[in-house]
């Protein structure tokens, strides 16, 4: 393992290029408004939905509203690293990854997009003769590294007593696992919508995120806040969550709306994209501040202890160097103004 200056050197060294390959939306900048930049990524939530309709730039008009897209949660800490994003979409086991040693991102937990449900999972293809994560051993499996994907996966693995060691997992971001995957050069890849529906078409799936969240493994999707933005614009903070809240409230409440921005977003059809908007979980405002999630102002919830999990897992699996403590994880969820905020 990189010792963790050579870990964050390494990091820093690729962030010029992790950006810059980055989609970015420039539309509408006014050089004499600051900016708020945030990362995004192409999986259905709520946040598709807020770029699409335009809600934050309606709400805060006197900034400009700067949308970056990236393809794992991985780029998205590296980012946040160099100090380029405010606001990010990001997986909740590259989110622990993130507040452990080395990385040790100075963001917080702000918001819950959706819980990992069967818009993620594992899937061999066909022809491999694999009909259980049992049977990987010796068989190349992809998956975004850091990514939540790739904590399911390991815990895949362990739940079917198959030591990660034994099989050859090779780290590829969504699309270029879709690419090796029509070449026949990965037997199994574990994945997220939308390439996730594009390997099923030709592949059995052998387990899903929501499985593996009954078993006390679940992940989930994050919006995170740069502590040094919340500190300082704790209004700007508090009127996304409210837009971010808003869009929750309109897939269950208008899936139609829901599945056409989203689809307007991802390049797919309202079908598709309404099928794929029922794979995950969505929670409700009210389930947003109980104790099970965020919590309220002063008492972070439990998804500090999901957070605390996931890290410890990837200590025991060598991907970080050890989990954080409790208390640590409890300040990065970022609860001022909660339930409040809400009924605003």
């Amino acid at each position: 393992m990189k010792s963790p200056i050579k870990l964050l050197l390494a990091v820093l060294a690729v962030v010029v290029a992790s950006v810059s390959g980055c989609a970015i939306d420039h539309s509408g900048q006014d050089s004499s408004k600051p900016t708020i930049r945030i990362a995004y990524q192409s999986f259905p939530s709520g946040d598709l939905i807020v770029k699409n309709k335009h809600w934050l730039e309606d709400a805060l008009p006197n900034y400009n509203i700067k949308w970056t897209k990236f393809d794992s949660g991985a780029d998205v800490n590296t980012a946040f690293i160099a100090r380029q994003i405010d606001f990010g979409a990001i997986g909740s086991a590259p989110v622990a990854r993130g507040l452990s040693a080395p990385l040790d991102i100075p963001y917080q937990v702000a918001f819950v997009l959706d819980v990992a449900g069967d818009n993620e999972a594992l899937v061999a293809r066909n022809g491999t003769g694999i009909n259980s994560v049992a049977e990987l051993r010796g068989k190349r499996v992809a998956t975004a590294f850091a990514s939540t994907a790739h904590y399911s996966l390991l815990a895949a693995l362990a739940q079917a007593d198959v030591p990660a060691k034994d099989v050859n997992i090779i780290d590829l971001q969504p699309q270029a696992s879709l690419a090796a995957w029509d070449r026949g050069d990965v037997d199994a890849v574990y994945t997220w919508l939308p390439t996730l529906d594009k390997l099923r078409a030709t592949g059995k799936t052998l387990i899903a995120s929501k499985q593996l969240a009954t078993a006390g493994k679940p992940t989930l999707d994050l919006g995170v806040v740069a502590t040094s933005f919340a500190a300082a614009h704790p209004d700007v903070v508090d009127t996304w969550r409210k837009i971010e809240a808003r869009a929750l409230t309109t897939i269950k409440n208008d899936p139609n709306s829901a599945a056409s921005a989203i689809a307007a977003e991802m390049g797919i059809t309202d079908a598709d994209a309404k099928n794929q908007l029922s794979q995950g979980t969505y929670l409700t405002t009210a389930d947003l501040t109980t104790p099970t999630w965020l919590g309220v102002d002063g008492k972070p919830g439990n998804l500090a202890v999901n957070l605390a999990s996931a890290a410890q897992f990837l200590a025991d699996q060598q991907q970080i160097p050890s989990a954080p403590a409790l208390d640590v994880l409890q300040k990065a969820i970022y609860t001022k103004g909660l339930p409040g905020v809400f009924s605003q």
